[in-house]
Order: C-alpha cells, then sequence, then structure tokens
C-alpha cells in the first residue's frame, strides 16, 4: 500500500500541471495506477502483448557485442525482450513494472534471473544508470499527454548515461482522443518534439520488419543521450 501511495503522489505531480478543470483527470489517475494494470493482466487484457520479442528488436540485439552493457526494459510486462537477451548471454538486464502480475509469470519462464532485476515499481520514480533503454509498448500504455510524453522523454535521460542509446519502436498511427484504446500513436514529428532536447536522433524511420498486424505502423528509432 504504501508503495502504491507513492506511485500515486508522483502521479499526481504530473497531473497537476494538467488544466485543473480537465474532466479526463480522474480516468487519467486510474489509469496510473498498479492496481489498473494488475487488472487488465488479470483479466488478459493485454492485446499489446505478442507472445515473443519483437523482430526489429531481436534484429537490433543480434549486432550488439557487449553483452555487460546495463540494459533497462521500463514498463516490460512479460518481458520477452529480456529473457530473449537472458538467454543469449546479455548478464546485466533489468525488467521494470509497474504491475507484479507480469513480473511473476517471467520469473516462471526465467527461473535463473537475477531476482534483483526484476523490478516491481514506477518508470517515472525509478532511479539508476543505464547504457540502453529498450521502448517496447511502454510509450504508446500511458496517456497521451503532453506532460506525461515530455516527462518520459526527460527521465529517460536522466537513467541513460552520456553517450548511452534509448532505442526501440513507437507506433505511427494518428491520435483519436480516446483516453481509454491503446495503442497510444503520435507522429515522427511529435515524437522528435520530446527527444530532441534531450537526444541525437541516429535513426528515426519507417520500421521494414514489423509483424505482419504492426506493419506500416511501426517506428524503429536508435537515439543518442548527449
Amino acid at each position: 500500500m504504501r508503495e502504491e501511495l507513492g506511485v500515486m503522489r508522483d502521479k499526481t505531480h504530473l497531473l497537476s500541471l494538467i488544466t485543473p478543470n480537465s474532466s479526463l483527470i480522474t480516468k487519467i489517475m486510474d489509469q496510473l495506477t498498479q492496481q489498473y494494470w494488475q487488472t487488465r493482466y488479470q483479466q488478459g487484457q493485454t492485446g499489446w502483448d505478442i507472445g515473443a520479442a519483437s523482430a526489429p528488436l531481436v534484429a537490433y540485439f543480434d549486432q550488439l557485442t557487449d553483452k555487460n552493457q546495463r540494459i533497462l526494459i521500463p514498463g516490460a510486462g512479460n518481458a520477452h525482450e529480456a529473457a530473449y537477451l537472458w538467454e543469449r548471454g546479455f548478464t546485466n538486464v533489468t525488467v521494470l513494472d509497474i504491475a507484479l502480475e507480469p513480473l511473476e509469470h517471467f520469473k516462471t519462464i526465467c527461473p535463473d534471473f537475477p531476482a534483483e532485476r526484476v523490478v516491481l515499481g514506477d518508470f517515472f520514480a525509478f532511479q539508476g544508470q543505464f547504457d540502453l533503454i529498450v521502448e517496447q509498448t511502454f510509450f504508446c500504455s500511458f496517456p497521451p499527454l503532453p506532460t506525461t510524453r515530455a516527462a518520459y522523454a526527460e527521465h529517460c535521460a536522466a537513467l541513460l548515461v552520456p553517450g548511452g542509446k534509448l532505442v526501440g519502436l513507437w507506433f505511427d498511427i494518428p491520435l483519436t482522443g480516446d483516453m481509454e484504446k491503446r495503442p497510444f500513436g503520435g507522429s515522427v514529428a511529435e515524437y522528435l518534439g520530446y527527444l530532441q532536447p534531450y537526444f541525437d536522433v541516429k535513426t528515426f524511420e519507417k520500421c521494414y520488419n514489423s509483424i505482419k498486424p504492426r506493419a506500416g505502423n511501426e517506428l524503429f528509432g536508435i537515439f543518442i543521450r548527449r
């Protein structure tokens, strides 16, 4: 309970920057709590989970040579990418999620994965230093407000060492105004508006190797922390 209250306090700070009369605040607050995400996992409302590591990220991982680099996967869910990395000898991977249910499931899949690197917590309050942050259906999961998206970019930068990389996938689909229906998308210009104050862009383009249901709707990006 104490941990959940801490999460709520962090989110209250974010939401205090939104117009006070916004009718969306209650719904947004609900979607930023541990219980909201725990319930979604328990009820199987996980349409974003493709059941395996994403092909574009697998292609990126397969060309990495430093298997000791510090890797963070925020909003990891069932952490298929973490399992893929661990099985291929990457020794310093941390998975982070606000919901306990997927983390417990991950432990059954990778029982020898270090327990101290399976973290239940709020990304926006999480602290550490990493060489690589992997973005896979986390950015698209929280309410797509300028406040939350700017906070994501700023905190990714804070978690990365200079020269560290933010690598992953972003949905190239329009926002609809529906604050419940995921994934939340955006445009190249919007995403760059949040990320470029902190990162140099190595690549950010249409993904050529998306899974079939997402073909044409994903952007693959590599951003380097200044």
